[in-house]
């Protein structure tokens, strides 16, 4: 193996050890925290933060325009020409290290090392600069991600001061808007509808303020989280243009392209990692260690991966009706029915190919059935549609075996 695939196995290898211990820690909760929650279901709710003159100043940083700019230098590599990596760190250490920190900090992640030491080794030429371009763009739209999460947890915290809770739902758009083109190229390869489906939950969430309805900007900002889990999720593993496909099919021609295929789903990777793993572990860890550069690209079995996938996020599903049968009667049982729901349709289009399209239609209206339920605290329909859901998930994830 050559010196720079040796860094970036070691770089990879890291990341396996940080998500073994923080398995949770990027993704915000659906709730407030209860005295008794474990550690790691603590790590997925951001620690508390005050309004600084600092993150004040942060706000008016442009950083799509600082994000635009270090990509347009390290996308030079790709036609040949030389990239100054020192612009690239300049950039990187004057408007987005910042912001970075900030979200290491509250997430417990290690997001600034893994990207200071990308660009250093493409510049000293230990890394391709394709790779560093790959691992730069895709961990900071994971910082991104949860600077999202970050935002909405600050406008649920200062609920009762709707001014505020406007101006971190209007910065969370921002953030947004840096991630729309990612969720744009998956809807073009799926014929899905993910840009919609965000931007009406956008539209939800500030009518919900309008309203004072904690409940349904709760709702909507499930929607948008899920949402973008899945164009994560779309882009790494599933058929037939994650990157794991990507990458075992580059593997057969050009084994250097393919290692930045596989480089690229390992970080898109990322952001939805640490959720799967609480809930299924197994999954997770497999997925991870295909992408693992250490793990000879041809030996990548992208069919294995997404059914992985499938298996993993039907578990996780399991688990969010769990809850929701826990807390019925309350807002979280709502909340986690429409998670169920939503890692439902994560994996619509492997249900369809697995078990056919009528499969997917009746778990989907057996979940739109038991969503309903909860809203209007049906226990009867609830407990009437509930194991009909448990079945398919079942059947499901035997499926995917």
């Amino acid at each position: 193996m050559s010196l720079k695939w040796k860094w970036l196995a070691v770089f990879a290898a890291a990341a396996l050890a940080l998500g073994a211990c923080g398995q949770s820690k990027q993704t915000a909760g659906t709730e407030k925290e209860s005295s008794n929650q474990t550690a790691v279901e603590k790590q997925e709710k951001p620690k508390e933060e005050e309004k600084t003159e600092n993150e004040k100043e942060e706000a008016e940083v442009d950083y799509a325009g600082a994000f635009s700019e270090a990509l347009a230098e390290l996308e030079k590599a790709k036609q040949g020409g030389a990239v100054d990596f020192g612009k690239v760190e300049s950039i990187y250490k004057e408007k987005l290290q910042p912001l970075v920190q900030k979200r290491d900090a509250e997430f417990e992640d290690t997001l600034d090392q893994h990207i200071t030491n990308a660009l250093a080794a493409g510049k000293d030429g230990s890394l391709e600069p394709l790779v560093v371009k790959q691992i730069f763009d895709k961990l900071m739209q994971k910082v991104f991600y949860t600077t999202i999460k970050h935002e909405f947890t600050e406008a649920e915290e200062h609920w009762a001061n709707k001014e505020e809770v406007k101006e971190e739902l209007k910065e969370a758009k921002t953030f947004y808007a840096i991630l729309q083109s990612t969720v744009e190229k998956r809807d073009a390869a799926y014929g899905t509808k993910l840009v919609d489906a965000i931007n009406g939950a956008f539209a939800q969430m500030e009518q919900a303020v309008q309203n004072d309805d904690a409940l349904s900007f709760a709702l909507g900002k499930q929607v948008v989280d899920k949402t973008l889990m899945k164009t994560f999720y779309l882009a790494s593993g599933a058929l037939p243009h994650g990157y794991a496909a990507k990458a075992a099919a580059a593997a057969k021609e050009n084994a250097e392209e393919a290692k930045v295929e596989q480089a690229e789903g390992w970080a898109f990777y990322q952001s939805v990692y640490p959720y799967m793993k609480r809930h299924a572990a197994e999954e997770a860890d497999y997925i991870l260690k295909q992408f693992d550069l250490q793990t000879d690209v041809k030996t990548l079995d992208p069919k294995a991966v997404n059914h992985a996938f499938v298996r993993g996020w039907a578990k996780v599903a399991l688990h969010e009706y769990e809850e929701s049968k826990e807390n019925w009667g309350q807002d979280k049982s709502v909340i986690t029915a429409l998670e169920g729901a939503l890692f439902i349709n994560m994996i619509e289009q492997d249900i369809k190919t697995l078990l056919g399209d009528k499969a997917y239609t009746d778990l989907n209206e057996q979940a739109t059935r038991y969503l309903e339920a909860a809203k209007a605290k049906n226990k009867a329909e609830g407990d009437k549609w509930l194991p009909q859901i448990e079945a398919a998930l079942q059947q499901v994830i035997e499926k995917a075996k």
